[in-house]
């Protein structure tokens, strides 16, 4: 069956508001390639919205999965607990940048934000949440409150919950310097609701859907001792940002900082549904039996499944290789930048693996150029390459390749690109 036959059935059964970035249907997927419905090979820098980092059906993770579902698929650990579940919350709690931390294990990315906020409010028996501009934590109802970015995610959907407030993020090419940043937390203090009364700030430490936006280390530092000071939660939101994607398992490991809590998900179990919060220990305790669970959460498949993530990323070396990709996309989209017949690139940006660069209306300049993006994707997708767009201003380009891809197609997938910019302009 054509991917336009599949568009048609889809289009005639999903609701609209589930979009998908492309019309090509998946039917195999190995490693860094894709192949769709008619035959054709696409090279991916997608990964599923940086969720196989160690690649589509690692052998590992699916040898994992297989024996575990030989022995049983699910019995609710709040009814039949099981060792997977807890031997992979004590690695989890060894491997995060949080002294003395324990663990739980969820579906969703959403899923462990929404956790995350009921942590805090349970433990600092205060209400407000703070995030930033351009940052996302979800769609379910509060976290689309929490993400801040208006369309698509949270048109049309309000009210959202009360208490939930944003503050710049910092953008030094886009006019928000680190100050500016604080500078409005502290009015957000004076004029909307007092330090006491907030459970907890939340960002990520490179924003995803908000462009790979990168925190500056002085901000998260800044961060934690305000916190510190006004006894407010400080939660990295990890979901997009962990597991090797920037060179370290966690990206908060860049800033010298002990959060207190973290959300976890994505490419945690190479492609099973599988999310967590880690914290501290003293903090994770706080709510009552019962009041945190859920019925699919820390699925045995999942827990299988990242037990082998966590073997293949240290095994394998994937931190590292992920600062060789990086640094080798980043060199050639800075070729891509200077060459004349090239469409407009604006800033490039990267830590280890997550890759992104901004395109641009004029050479040199910064005024956002979303349509171009819009080409951009297409023409890649037509030349045989999946690619995601991103930001606030909608003229992001995000590089997401598997962390296992193979030089070669590394190669292949930034010749496409660079192919592919020129076609457009």
């Amino acid at each position: 069956m054509s991917n336009a036959q599949l568009l048609a059935r889809r289009n005639a059964a999903v609701p609209r508001g589930v979009a998908s970035a492309t019309a090509v249907f998946a039917v195999k997927a190995e490693n860094a390639e894709i192949w769709d419905a008619e035959g054709k090979r696409y090279l991916d820098f997608a990964a599923g919205i940086a969720v196989c980092n160690t690649g589509h059906r690692h052998p590992r993770v699916m040898a994992a999965a297989a024996v575990q579902s030989e022995a049983f698929v699910h019995t609710a650990f709040q009814v039949l607990p099981y060792e997977t579940y807890v031997a992979l919350a004590e690695r989890l709690n060894e491997l995060a940048p949080i002294k003395h931390a324990k663990t739980i294990l969820m579906t969703t990315g959403a899923e462990a934000v929404e956790n995350a906020v009921k942590i805090a409010r349970h433990y600092t028996k205060r209400p407000a949440v703070i995030s930033f501009v351009g940052g996302f934590h979800g769609r379910s109802l509060l976290t689309m409150g929490m993400t801040g970015k208006v369309v698509p995610y949270k048109t049309g959907f309000g009210p959202f919950p009360a208490s939930l407030y944003h503050i710049p993020f910092p953008l030094e090419h886009h006019g928000v310097s680190v100050q500016d940043s604080l500078d409005a937390l502290e009015r957000l203090f004076k004029a909307d609701v007092e330090p006491s009364q907030v459970a907890a700030i939340i960002l990520e430490p490179v924003q995803g859907e908000g462009g790979f936006y990168i925190a500056p280390k002085e901000f998260m530092q800044a961060l934690r001792v305000l916190c510190d000071k006004h006894g407010i939660l400080l939660i990295c939101d990890e979901v997009q940002t962990g597991f090797a994607r920037t060179g370290k398992l966690f990206a908060t490991e860049y800033f010298d900082i002990e959060p207190d809590l973290m959300t976890i998900a994505k490419s945690l179990a190479g492609g099973y549904p599988l999310s967590g919060v880690i914290g501290k220990a003293e903090i994770m305790d706080s709510p009552d039996p019962g009041g945190l669970g859920g019925t699919y959460g820390g699925s045995p498949l999942g827990c299988a499944a990242a037990h082998a993530v966590l073997d293949v990323i240290e095994e394998e070396q994937l931190c590292a290789r992920s600062l060789c990709i990086g640094k080798r996309m980043v060199e050639r989209i800075q070729q891509m930048k200077e060459h004349p017949q090239s469409a407009a690139i604006g800033d490039i940006r990267g830590l280890g693996a997550m890759v992104a660069f901004e395109l641009v209306t004029e050479r040199g300049g910064h005024n956002p150029d979303p349509e171009k993006v819009k080409q951009l994707t297409a023409k890649a997708l037509q030349n045989g390459l999946v690619l995601l767009s991103c930001g606030i201003y909608a003229n992001t380009i995000r590089l997401l390749a598997p962390l296992t891809t193979p030089d070669a197609q590394i190669e292949e997938g930034l010749d496409i690109l660079a192919k592919s910019l020129r076609e457009i302009n």
